[in-house]
């Protein structure tokens, strides 16, 4: 009995927090702070933000000493060299050695200094990755969120078509009831009826996936379908243009897009990475130091006793202290190599930031002549709207008065749809737009931080 009461409360619990989510109005910024924080893309980028902070971390410790203690243990049987007197003996015997050592360089042709600076900006760069790769989710959040919106027009307009076309059908009803027009009529304004109640159907269906691609981006857990705030009545009817020019817009992007800044931050990596494979060119110094001592068993004294090991110990230590000094002359000419190489990839990183700005440049160009033809097709479809809905209005009295058929009136009722249809997509096209370039002229359209 209390296995299914777990089973249950679980049941209970899981439905609670679906509810809960698909209760809830979700803001746009609110959907991005939601995927922000659970969507499992952006990870990838966090797990190489993490790994470029450890390796950038390393480089510094890289500065300290090098420490490290050694022993061992050997047993030697037959004839062999006593490693004590390198005398030759004939039997079994053991030995233990023990060491401890350091090192630190004093000169590498500053490489590990050039490391140090090409790890920092690349570690830098990971992090200008990662807010890209939030301002990338956020601009899909932000499709998918205006998707649903542009659904649910369709099913506000086709619902305005069913509705009259129900108005129609009653009115057919009983005028055939009355003997004032043919059953014909009928069938033909019921097809229309049942055409826009399929219609309904149809993009209510839409609606519903809009909502899950949404609900999918943002990694919503125990939920299939969202509601969203801001009705399509609060868009602007009559959205401005964005008054600036794509030089202007471009030359503020630049300045603070994180694509853009781990392109440079790169292209400064490179430099450093070059510096280093110089560096490999130029002698090196470094110091040492250790102490050693050994326990052997052939080791007696004057008794032909073992000397005991904490006496060897003692007795057999020594120390020692040096410098080293390592001049590159020929390593089958891997250093130029090397260099050769590094100079090859800063070429790659500074071409690979030039792309990265004439990708951004031409996106703003066409952001800009998008919204100035969106602004006359907006304008256009307007005026479009208000003629087929003039036209519907005509073609409506004149159906009542059996001027017209039923059929005329469905191509009219359908052209003031598609009107409507075409006027919902423009002005949501025109709001994404408007937005993007809002984005790139640095306004904070997108309330997203590093620390997020």
């Amino acid at each position: 009995m209390i296995h299914y009461k777990n089973i249950i409360f679980c049941f209970l619990l899981l439905w609670s927090v679906q509810t809960m989510y698909a209760q809830k109005s979700w803001s746009l910024d609110d959907c991005i702070t939601y995927a922000i924080t659970h969507n499992l893309q952006l990870n990838t980028s966090r797990y190489d933000q993490d790994a470029n902070r450890e390796t950038y971390r390393q480089s510094i410790r890289n500065l300290l000493p090098s420490i490290n203690a050694t022993s061992n243990y050997n047993i030697r049987y037959g004839r062999s060299v006593d490693p004590n007197n390198n005398s030759i003996v004939n039997t079994d015997f053991f030995s233990n050695n023990y060491g401890i050592n350091a090192d630190i360089d004093l000169f590498r042709g500053f490489q590990k200094m050039n490391q140090i600076k090409a790890s920092k900006f690349l570690y830098k760069a990971s992090n200008e990755q990662v807010v890209h790769q939030k301002y990338l989710l956020a601009f899909r959040i932000m499709s998918a969120f205006y998707d649903i919106r542009f659904m649910q027009g369709l099913v506000e307009i086709a619902k305005e078509q069913e509705t009259t076309s129900q108005e129609n059908y009653d009115l057919i009803k009983r005028q055939v009831e009355l003997g004032q027009k043919a059953k014909a009529d009928l069938y033909e304004a019921e097809s229309a009826l049942l055409a826009d109640q399929l219609l309904v159907t149809q993009n209510e269906n839409n609606v519903v996936g809009a909502k899950l691609k949404l609900v999918q981006e943002m990694n919503l857990e125990n939920a299939n379908t969202i509601t969203i705030t801001q009705d399509l009545d609060a868009i602007d009817q009559n959205p401005e243009g964005f008054v600036s020019d794509k030089d202007s817009i471009y030359n503020t992007a630049k300045t603070f897009l994180p694509m853009i800044k781990a392109e440079e931050l790169k292209v400064k990596a490179s430099k450093k990475q070059l510096a280093m494979a110089r560096g490999g060119l130029y002698p090196s110094l470094s110091f040492f130091a250790g102490y050693q001592t050994g326990y052997f068993e052939t080791n007696i004294d004057s008794a032909g006793e073992v000397i005991s090991f904490n006496d060897q110990i003692k007795d057999n230590a020594s120390q020692y202290v040096g410098l080293s000094l390592n001049i590159p002359i020929s390593n089958g000419w891997s250093n130029r190599s090397r260099v050769k190489q590094q100079k090859v990839a800063l070429m790659r990183a500074d071409n690979e930031l030039n792309v990265k700005k004439q990708e951004m440049y031409q996106l703003i160009q066409q952001l800009v002549q998008e919204q100035n033809s969106l602004r006359i097709e907006f304008e256009q479809s307007l005026q479009k709207v208000k003629a087929q809905e003039l036209a519907f209005d005509i073609a409506q009295k004149k159906y009542e008065k059996g001027l017209i058929s039923t059929i005329e009136l469905n191509q009219s009722k359908n052209l003031l749809a598609t009107s409507k249809n075409e006027n919902l997509q423009v002005r949501l096209r025109l709001k994404v737009n408007k937005s993007t370039l809002e984005f790139y002229n640095g306004s904070p359209v997108f309330n997203i931080t590093s620390a997020q």
